[in-house]
């Protein structure tokens, strides 16, 4: 676990005891509270010296959020502090004079023995033994607070990592904790040394460089071991590099790299891991730009980057060790990446370690508590960072899915016509458009890039128009904060209060935010607060609790710690930010009276509100453009490291984005699992894991475990409301495959349905929530289930209706027989008619009369006159022609009476469908 306190915020492991079960152990350890012997032992990495006057190891909280025994912390020098509280009541303290080293594997191990504490530190197998004698025994109960490891919101942490700890209640004189896996710890151990040797090449390059380029009137250069031509081009210059030549041979790719940045260099090394972190990513890709692959040059210069700071680059290495992108998977390499990034620090990479601590993957051991340290950090970071949400830097993340059109073409940017045609209508005087199109500009929203300067124009002409109270109350906030205006808090004020006469809850937590800060009437802003927070206002919930926390609130001056976690565990399902990290601090640790524990809901709620930071909205926001722009790889690697924070968003695409660069089926499998491994998973990622298990070549062998898994699949999607995932569980209804009885409960199924009423529920409930007017597949599917069911009762309910069943089965066949004879007749007669006309018209005749006599036809008009010819039908012809006209007939008759019988059936069916 990595520990760091950059912005006043670490990284920290939280534990309660509880006391035992078991009776008699109970009774062992109440008597051992005034006489206690206990174990502790801790393994620690430093990478840095306390960069306070004491940070946390190791330190204890009871219920009154006062230091309790026992207290461990680091000093600036790698002394030891312990201190704990003896039965008098007082503290007392002593230091060990250690003098922990840097980059070493160091163990802890501190004995309490009643008024005795002994501290054995070990590394390099030495162990020194400090020995602290307390005047009176140690008061010592475990079960009172909380421990942590690590630093707190009390207490700074130091910059390195912890390792395996021990714990032993009742103490031990044997302690068995070795550093496991060792070859993990060993290749965290061998990376740190590796950057140190990266980070000494450089800084000798960095000196040549300098001294070449004032001493270039000399001409005097730096040399450089691996270009012996280039040497002999400057004529065989003097050589100055401390280095050695393994250092160049060992990391040549950077060699060569820094061959080409002096420029860069000389601006100093911030630059250059930037620089170092774009040479990486264009080299991940081959030439023709169609299929990503990991090189050991962009590995390399992934390192470089990473020792230098740029812990996007430890992120996007640990996703590749891990996920085995162009190589082998290596999880101790991913591990070894993942905690150098979460050491420094990074947002991305404190998402990373808590959500693979949270969901127990990749190797990394499943604890909630651990989870939560990072994911409080996370939290706490983003709680600051929307104090510039404004800032290019950061967007507010949005919800498209690569594979989803309807996502794609709802997008905007300021030349498309949508955006043309909301700012002709803004133009035009039209209230929403004005308002819409400052909220697009303000926050760059749908593809729209940011632009304050006019955000604010059309914030105010909306506001002045005094008809929207929210356009009121976004221009007001503008004016107060001073953002793209000139900060005016009188006009601000105006604005407020009429905006909260018309209805604005925001505007009335506004209004109590400018009595306790600007006017400090702190009175008459917990008026304000209690009126927003009674009518939704997650920030008036918030603010409330912070009054009663501070004891500001007129009803509670001494302050009512318990109201205010109320306050803001509202605020919290409201997804307020601040307000979730408070609430979580408390169920992470059930200190609070009447809170309980549970560490899993304060990491769920943590999870939700890191993933609306505004860093993480404008990574995808860059990898949604280049993915737009045609750079699917570019895309790639923003999305990846957007995936390794937990983001679905971001995992489901980099899975479609697998597919499209074709990566391999284990690219999409890990990330698409991934997703659906979230809490709140997407239907469509669902699906499509779904239709991995169902399409499986182990789905044919084995049916109960690899189809049960598409079931599940199918059935959490249906729960978030999905059509196809329902018209899925259907189909394998159909099939005879058992759904959950989470699913069964969902769609009102019972154990005395038989399967087509089983299919039935499901398809109408999936006709439900389709909403759409058009035919659907489960509409249609629903019509073949009750026409099924319709003839089903027409052949099981009396005979006469079997008889028409059948009947109507022969009507089809005398249809199929009759219907083309029909045809043939009617394509002989116009053929016998025609001869008549010609043997009329004939030059040669004599007389029609007799030319028609001989050929053995009659002549017959209309009333006996002579007239139009007829044709002569043969007897068994005719007959044919009037069978076959009884039989389409009565065929189309019997066809009839089964149609409308069957339609009688769909009609009770629908009207009263099976319960």
């Amino acid at each position: 676990m990595a520990d760091d306190q950059r912005r006043d915020q670490s990284v920290s492991a939280r534990v309660r005891f509880q006391p035992f079960i078991d009776g008699a152990l109970e009774v062992v350890r109440l008597h051992a509270v005034t006489q206690p012997s206990v174990t502790l032992s801790v393994w620690i990495y430093l990478l840095k010296r306390c960069h306070r006057r004491l940070c946390g190891i190791i330190h204890h909280v009871d219920r009154k959020d006062l230091y309790d025994s026992v207290l461990m912390q680091l000093t600036d020098t790698g002394d030891v502090i312990i201190q704990a509280r003896v039965t008098t009541g007082e503290d007392e303290a002593f230091r060990v004079s250690a003098a922990l080293p840097l980059w070493k594997w160091i163990r802890l191990d501190c004995y309490i023995q009643d008024s005795k504490l002994l501290l054995d530190v070990t590394w390099d197998d030495e162990t020194h033994r400090y020995v602290c004698e307390f005047q009176n025994s140690i008061y010592y109960d475990d079960t009172d607070g909380y421990f942590v490891i690590g630093g707190s919101k009390y207490m700074a942490g130091f910059h390195g990592y912890f390792g395996p700890i021990k714990y032993y209640r009742f103490g031990t004189e044997e302690i068995r904790n070795p550093l496991h896996p060792e070859t993990a710890f060993q290749e965290l151990d061998t990376t740190h040394r590796q950057c140190r040797e990266i980070k000494a090449l450089a800084k000798a390059f960095l000196k040549e460089v300098t001294e070449s380029h004032l001493l270039s009137t000399i001409n005097k250069a730096v040399c450089t071991p691996h270009f012996i031509k280039l040497w002999r081009q400057f004529g065989g210059k003097t050589c100055t590099q401390t280095w050695s030549w393994e250092s160049p041979l060992q990391y040549s790719t950077l060699f060569h790299l820094l061959q080409t940045k002096e420029e860069q260099l000389r601006r100093g090394m911030k630059d250059l891991r930037t620089t170092l972190f774009e040479e990486a990513a264009g080299a991940m890709f081959t030439a023709d730009q169609t299929r990503i692959q990991i090189t050991s040059k962009s590995v390399s210069l992934l390192q470089a980057s990473s020792c230098f700071g740029d812990h996007k680059a430890s992120l996007l290495l640990a996703s590749v060790h891990f996920a085995g992108l162009g190589r082998s998977v290596d999880q101790n390499q991913g591990h070894a990446y993942s905690l150098m990034a979460a050491s420094g620090d990074e947002l991305f990479a404190l998402m990373h370690a808590g959500y693979k601590h949270a969901q127990g993957i990749d190797g990394f051991p499943k604890d909630l508590d651990v989870a939560y340290s990072y994911y409080s950090n996370a939290g706490a970071q983003h709680s600051m960072d929307m104090a510039h949400m404004h800032e290019n830097k950061q967007y507010t993340p949005e919800h498209i899915y690569l594979n989803n059109p309807e996502d794609l073409d709802s997008l905007t940017h300021e030349t498309s016509d949508v955006f043309q045609y909301l700012k002709f209508q803004a133009e035009r005087g039209d209230i929403e458009a004005q308002r819409r199109l400052g909220i697009m500009l303000y926050w760059g929203q749908n593809g729209v890039s940011k632009d304050i300067v006019s955000a604010v124009k059309w914030f105010e002409r909306t506001s002045m128009q005094m008809k929207d109270p929210s356009a009121m109350y976004d221009y007001s906030i503008l004016l107060m904060k001073g953002q793209g205006v000139k900060r005016n808090y009188t006009r601000g004020f105006l604005l407020l209060k009429k905006a909260a006469a018309m209805g604005s809850i925001d505007a009335l937590n506004a209004l109590g935010w400018y009595h306790g800060i600007i006017l400090g009437d702190h009175s008459h802003a917990v008026e304000y607060f209690e009126q927003a927070a009674r009518n939704g206002s997650a920030d008036g919930m918030f603010n409330l609790g912070i009054y009663h926390l501070r004891g500001k609130t007129p009803r509670s001056p001494g302050g009512n710690e318990l109201a205010a976690f109320q306050q803001f565990l509202n605020a919290s399902r409201l997804g307020h930010a601040a307000a979730s990290v408070e609430a979580a601090r408390h169920l992470s640790t059930g200190s609070l009276e009447g809170v309980a524990q549970d560490a899993e809901r304060a990491v769920i709620m943590l999870k939700k509100v890191c993933e609306q930071s505004g860093h993480l909205g404008f990574v995808i926001r860059e990898a949604l453009r280049a993915y737009l722009r045609g750079a699917w790889q570019d895309a790639f690697v923003h999305y990846v490291l957007a995936a390794e924070t937990g983001l679905g968003l971001a995992q489901s695409n980099a899975a479609h984005l697998c597919e499209v660069l074709d990566l391999g089926y284990d690219c999409q499998w890990r990330y698409q699992n991934c997703s659906v491994l979230n809490y709140d998973p997407h239907p469509s990622a669902l699906l499509k894991m779904g239709d991995y298990y169902y399409y499986s070549p182990g789905a044919q062998e084995d049916s109960l475990s690899v189809v049960g898994q598409a079931v599940s699949m199918y059935s959490r999607a249906a729960l978030a409301g999905s059509p196809q995932a329902m018209y899925n569980l259907g189909a394998l209804a159909r099939r005879g495959h058992a759904l959950p009885p989470a699913i069964r409960g969902f769609f009102g199924l019972s154990h005395d349905d038989d399967e087509d009423t089983v299919v039935e529920k499901i398809l109408r409930r999936c006709v439900e929530t389709e909403h759409d007017d058009a035919a659907t597949p489960c509409s249609l599917a629903l019509l073949g289930v009750q026409m099924g069911r319709a003839l089903r009762r027409m052949t099981q309910e009396n005979g006469a209706q079997l008889l028409l069943v059948y009947a109507s089965l022969l009507s089809v066949c005398a249809l199929v027989v009759f219907v083309p004879i029909q045809s043939c007749l009617g394509q002989r007669a116009p053929g016998r008619r025609a001869v008549g006309p010609r043997a009329r018209t004939s030059p040669g005749s004599q007389g029609g009369v007799n030319l028609n006599a001989e050929r053995g036809g009659i002549m017959a008009g209309t009333d006996g006159a002579v007239g139009s010819p007829r044709p002569t039908v043969p007897s068994g012809e005719q007959r044919l022609r009037q069978a076959s006209d009884w039989a389409v007939t009565l065929s189309g008759v019997c066809l009839c009476a089964f149609c409308a019988t069957l339609l009688y059936h769909l009609l009770c069916d629908m009207q009263y469908p099976a319960r």
